[in-house]
């Protein structure tokens, strides 16, 4: 096979994938919403004659081109959600939808992996191997992998890559790392119930505020004093609710966080001794509360040989120096959930516009990135499959 022809086809089709990738900016759709952009990413690989289920686990979508020799299974994941953001950029295609938009880059992921569908399929003859292709849908939301695995997504599969676009990282660069890359996000939700009053007689009440104040300043300790400081974690109260006047002391009182770790024995420990110290400042307030703890996405974990090998196919690509091991990321996906069950790894390729003032995280309301970063992510991704054969990757 003659990848250098691959990487020319896929330059050639970048009008189209940047076409593709307005449209849906144009276009968002929310997690478990996501019908419109289904049906164009189900009809655009059927129309490249590539075998297509759909509704796989709710709204994904999976394509798998069979390739004209033997070889490994590859997986590719790009997902396709929107978020219930209002998009506040100046530019052409700014999402027509109030309060949707692409704000997270997975237009940009959808519209690479169907250019990288477009290649293999012109190849197909000359493949070695298959290639199945998730479209996922609700990464944004409770999670679209996990019901995908379960609807047989990687069956038979060997080895599965994925790839995040990065607004702050600069273009022509990517980030892949062995280990955890991003961590497991949870929520939790505290209730504290107290005996309400007048403000100027607090001795006849039981002080909700004035007990929430204290389990927010302790939750603090559980990091610095219950987390081995070698390891890493996150409790992050991000809302504290109760009252409504300045001379009534209210009856309850409500916060809530997030908890972000890697390792599961840490993510353990904070779970109960949230719990733990929540009752205990509770009964020595004269309080009572309900704790409500939610898990959600696990860390992400990059299988080394895996991680090993991408790093050097991208490296041809971009340069070794540009192509970085970047520590750990606090942010959650759920693709990590693919990887408990197949080999493989998962970066983030740089998509940093040049205009620095210009540069916004992920998930704000004038997020954008850099187009050109869909070719590097490509060559990246068609350079993985064509080479996969060679490597001693994948499934035993």
């Amino acid at each position: 096979m003659d990848i250098k022809q691959w990487h020319q086809d896929l330059e050639e089709l970048f009008p189209k994938m940047v076409e593709i990738r307005r449209d849906l900016h144009q276009h968002p759709e929310l997690a478990y919403q996501e019908v419109r952009t289904a049906k164009i990413i189900a009809d655009y690989l059927e129309d490249l004659g590539i075998e297509v289920r759909t509704k796989v686990g709710g709204n994904g979508v999976l394509g798998t081109i069979k390739g004209g020799k033997p070889g490994k299974t590859v997986a590719i994941r790009a997902d396709f959600d929107a978020l219930p953001i209002q998009d506040e950029k100046d530019v052409e295609y700014k999402s027509t939808i109030p309060n949707k938009m692409h704000a997270c880059g997975h237009d940009g992921h959808t519209a690479t992996l169907l250019g990288v569908a477009t290649v293999l399929a012109k190849h197909r003859d000359d493949l070695e191997g298959n290639v199945v292709l998730i479209h996922q849908h609700a990464e944004e939301d409770i999670g679209g992998a996990e019901p995908m695995i379960a609807d047989g997504c990687l069956e038979g599969v060997d080895v599965v890559f994925g790839t995040h676009l990065s607004s702050t990282t600069p273009l022509g660069e990517i980030s892949c790392s062995p280990g955890y890359v991003m961590a497991a996000t949870d929520f939790f939700d505290i209730v504290i119930n107290g005996k309400g009053g007048h403000g100027a007689s607090p001795h006849q009440t039981v002080d909700p505020i004035v007990t929430a104040s204290q389990l927010v300043m302790n939750l603090q300790q559980i990091i610095s004093r219950n987390v081995d400081p070698i390891e890493s974690g996150v409790v992050t109260v991000g809302s504290f609710h109760s009252g409504e006047a300045p001379n009534v002391i209210a009856d309850s009182a409500k916060i809530t966080g997030t908890v972000r770790t890697y390792l599961p024995e840490v993510r353990d420990l904070i779970e109960n001794r949230i719990s733990q110290i929540a009752n205990a400042i509770c009964e020595g307030n004269d309080a009572t509360c309900e704790v409500q703890y939610h898990r959600g996405y696990d860390a992400v974990w990059n299988h080394p040989a895996e991680t090993k090998y991408l790093q050097e196919v991208a490296s041809e690509i971009i340069g070794e120096e540009n192509v970085i091991e970047g520590p750990p990321s606090m942010g959650g996906e759920d693709y990590g959930y693919f990887m408990q069950k197949v080999p493989g790894t998962f970066f983030h390729t740089g998509a940093a516009l040049s205009d620095a003032s210009l540069v916004y995280p992920h998930h704000h309301p004038r997020f954008d990135f850099d187009e050109d970063a869909m070719k590097i992510a490509g060559k990246i991704l068609l350079s993985a499959v064509a080479k996969v054969n060679d490597a001693d990757i994948g499934k035993k």
